[in-house]
């Protein structure tokens, strides 16, 4: 099983979900937002040169992510500001 790194920044209440090898620095190439009426919010998908899928961030992760998930995530940015 493959781990997936998780970032949230909590003052801005945005996720990341990251697909490619931490060591690695992939550059998006393209991105696709999803339709903010279908999804209830901001979703965007991030892909790299080849087409493949690198990441997806998530705005308003609070209310569209498993708080499981926000917990366990690596934090950015400044808590408790």
């Amino acid at each position: 099983m493959a781990d997936v790194r998780v970032t949230h920044d909590k003052t801005v209440d945005a996720a990341y979900v990251h697909f490619t090898d931490p060591q690695l620095r992939v550059n998006s190439a393209r991105m696709y937002p999803c339709d903010p009426v279908d999804v209830d919010g901001m979703i965007n998908l991030d892909f790299d040169e080849q087409g493949r899928l690198i990441g997806i961030e998530v705005l308003a992760a609070s209310s569209k992510l498993p708080q499981y998930l926000l917990q366990s995530a690596e934090r950015l940015g400044i808590e408790g500001a």
